[in-house]
Parts: C-alpha cells; sequence; structure tokens
C-alpha cells in the first residue's frame, strides 16, 4: 500500500485549523500551531488560495476559508458563473461553426441549457436557456455522463426513452458510447434528440480536471455530418478548441 502523502495532510490540518478558529491568521501563527517552517507553510496556503480554499485579506495579509469551500457539497461550478465565463468563447465559436452554441451543465440531477448564442444566420429561432435535456440522446448530455457518476447513476435507475429511432435505448451500447467519449475527448449525436438534427459537444473543465459542463453546436445534419453521416472534422476541431479555451479561462487543464 502507498503511503501518505505529506503535503495533502499538512494541507488538510490547515483547513481544520482555520475552520476552528475566530478569526483570520497570518502565516507565522499557522506555521507555529502546525510546527511547520514558515516557507512551507506560505507555500501550502498560496496553493490552497489558487483553488479558492483559502482567502487573504488584503489589509492585514492573514487568511481565513475561502468560499470555494461552500462548492464542495453540490460538487460544481455555479452554473451563472459558468455562463458569464464562457459567453466569449461560446459567441466565437458561434461565428467560426456558422451554428447554434449551446452549454450545459449538471443542475438539480439533469442535464440543463445554461447559455445559447442563435446560429448567425438570422433565421427565426427559440431560446433553449432552461430546457432540461436528454443526458443519452445529446452530444452535450453524454458529456457529462460520461465525466459525472451521479447523472450516471441516476440513469442506470431507469429505462432510456426512445425519442427518435436513432436514439441509443440499449444501456451496454451507450456505456460504449460514454467509454469513446472519454477517449476522444468529444461527443456526438446524429438525429438522435431530433430527428434531421446533429450535435458535437466537448467537456469544460475547472481547477484540478473537474468537469463541471459542456459547451457544443447543433445544426441540421448535413451541415455538421458528410454523406455517410460522420462529423466534419473542422467542427469537432472548432468545439474542442472551444471547450479548451473556456477550461483556460476557469483554470482547468485539457
Amino acid at each position: 500500500m502507498p503511503g501518505s502523502i505529506q503535503s495533502i495532510e499538512r494541507a488538510a490540518a490547515m483547513l481544520r485549523l482555520l475552520a476552528r478558529g475566530n478569526g483570520r491568521m497570518g502565516v507565522g501563527e499557522i506555521a507555529a500551531a502546525l510546527g511547520l517552517a514558515k516557507p512551507t507553510a506560505h507555500g501550502i496556503l498560496r496553493t490552497l488560495q489558487g483553488v479558492g480554499f483559502v482567502e487573504q485579506d488584503s489589509v492585514s495579509g492573514k487568511y481565513q476559508l475561502g468560499s470555494a469551500l461552500q462548492e464542495l457539497g453540490a460538487g460544481y461550478l455555479d452554473a451563472n458563473e459558468l455562463r458569464s465565463r464562457a459567453i466569449n468563447r461560446a459567441d466565437t465559436l458561434a461565428a467560426r461553426s456558422g451554428e447554434s452554441v449551446r452549454i450545459a451543465a449538471p443542475v438539480n440531477g439533469g442535464v440543463e441549457v445554461v447559455h445559447h448564442v442563435f446560429r448567425p444566420d438570422n433565421t427565426e429561432q427559440a431560446l433553449a436557456v432552461g430546457e432540461m435535456l436528454p443526458a443519452h440522446a445529446t452530444a452535450l448530455g453524454k458529456v457529462l455522463l460520461a465525466y459525472d457518476s451521479e447523472l450516471s447513476a441516476a440513469l442506470r435507475e431507469r429505462e432510456l426513452p426512445a425519442l427518435t429511432h436513432r436514439t441509443i435505448v440499449d444501456k451496454p451500447a451507450l456505456g460504449r458510447a460514454l467509454t469513446e467519449v472519454r477517449r476522444t475527448g468529444w461527443a456526438g449525436d446524429v438525429g438522435e434528440y431530433v430527428s434531421g438534427e446533429a450535435s458535437i459537444a466537448a467537456p469544460i473543465r475547472a481547477r484540478g480536471g473537474l468537469v463541471v459542463g459542456a459547451i457544443g453546436i447543433n445544426g441540421p445534419v448535413d451541415r455538421l455530418c458528410d454523406g455517410q453521416l460522420r462529423f466534419r472534422p473542422v467542427l469537432i476541431g472548432q468545439v474542442r478548441d472551444a471547450a479548451r479555451a473556456v477550461s483556460r479561462d476557469l483554470g482547468g487543464a485539457q
């Protein structure tokens, strides 16, 4: 069995120390309380600050617990923050691809569209923000299923409804599709949710690589696919580039 990682144990002890204190603590106080050298304590604090687990008062220089700890129970980035951080990237993707762009996030055990950019051709379109998507039948949903054990577990407990004749309703087949999503880093659907429509999506990652959402394009099958119903590589690349850009903005490596 591998041994414990000392730096993680020290970081955990530091968070416990700050949690039981009555106020902010300086580096020297924290180092003395935990028996650490001051430079070591400072390095751990800066790392915890970088991921939002501690905050530093700009006046006193002392540290306290950060707001990011409150997000651990939910496990996700707030949908409003995700939308605000991804708006510019979504606009760019719509302009490059010529297709509608949607961003989805896990919300209340489902997959919800939290941002929607219309296709830039002035055709009549309906706003999809707030729409709950079938996770097994959409590219956005498949991305989140591939990386979210809670969503996957919930889906295993119920039947997969057939929305079109192309919808994947066999659970082993869906499992293989999700394995492919994790291998390639993107998902697609061809007429699985709406006949004649296709979509491509890729994961958005926050700090540490946690998948917090997905971004993708949606449009007619003949624009997203070739005559053999294979997705156009240039569009896959554009979607993945957009997902990487949003992930970088959130501090997530991809």
